[in-house]
């Protein structure tokens, strides 16, 4: 039985952009533009900082990790007397994954995941800005392990790396989840803190397991031994959302999975829950703004 962060990643649609490799000797600095998605990053070697202005600056080092979610642009650097230069414009980033400036003093790799618009409010919306992993973190072994065979990957030539690549950084997405839950101080990851929580974690996991049960706030509350207002203050303040909101937009993942793969609009409408047709394309057309019959059609092989 799958936990509720891997059912997630089994129906959302996770793309991996290509991993780069950085290598700097001397004095640098580097501007990086706004990315609405989720980067890594991670310092292989030296030391450096990442600075966003208005006093949001971060040192990091060798073994140090992070994620940019819904990153604003940026300064990657080592030194502030030395004027920046476009980071995407000053590499030859169509000829190669591996940028350097001077030498390898400093390194480090960093690659992109992007998600289908529907699906990107559950990871970019529950994580922060910057979410940095230090070295000294416990879980920052385990991660270490994953960047290494990466970082081999990234600089090698040998056949599959593409694919080794895209299911590496797939892992290491996971790997820098766990750790930031462990050294989490609270409620600050929102939908990732809320599948930690024992009670509303176990409320998420029940709608996930059957999402065609008729679950109400009542019935939700009850099964985690929660009072209903109790209940849907907790939930909303670590999701985001409503508890029957979160119900709906799951119902209707597992939907637009179930009609990708072929199924009829009436086998999938009574599967997450939907006694009528018309109700569930009601549903489902509030979330993906199309009727699931012209869905069903736009994906049939």
């Amino acid at each position: 039985m799958m936990d509720p962060l891997s059912e997630v990643f089994s129906l959302i649609n996770i793309r991996g952009a290509r991993c780069t490799r950085f290598e700097a000797s001397g004095r640098w600095s580097y501007r990086f533009p706004a990315k609405p998605a989720v980067k890594f990053g991670a310092v292989l070697a030296g030391d450096c900082w990442i600075d966003f202005g208005e006093g949001q600056r971060h040192q990091l080092a060798a073994g140090d990790c992070f994620l940019l979610a819904n990153a604003p642009s940026y300064f990657l650097a080592n030194d502030d007397h030395v004027l920046s230069d476009d980071g995407m414009s000053a590499f030859d980033w169509a000829q190669s994954d591996v940028a350097r400036h001077e030498g390898n003093d400093t390194v480090l790799i960093a690659g992109t995941f992007s998600f289908e618009e529907s699906d990107a409010d559950l990871l970019l919306d529950s994580l922060p800005t910057f979410l940095l992993i230090p070295s000294r973190n416990a879980s920052a072994t385990v991660v270490r392990s994953t960047l290494a065979i990466l970082d081999i990957e990234i600089k090698g030539t040998q056949i599959g790396a593409a694919v080794l690549t895209d299911r590496l950084v797939d892992i290491l997405l996971v790997q820098v989840l766990r750790a930031a839950l462990i050294q989490d101080d609270g409620d600050s990851l929102g939908w990732i803190s809320a599948l930690a929580d024992p009670r509303i974690g176990r409320a998420i996991g029940l709608m996930h397991r059957d999402a065609a049960y008729p679950w109400s706030l009542e019935t939700l509350a009850a099964s985690v031994a929660m009072s209903r207002s109790a209940f849907s203050k907790r939930f909303k303040s670590l999701v985001g959302l409503a508890p029957l909101d979160y119900l709906l937009r799951w119902r209707m993942r597992l939907a637009r999975n179930a009609l990708r793969r072929g199924s009829t609009v009436a086998t999938v409408a009574s599967k997450v829950g939907y006694s009528s047709e018309s109700a569930f394309g009601h549903a489902f057309k509030r979330i993906y703004g199309i009727a699931p019959r012209r869905y069903w059609r736009s994906v049939e092989p």
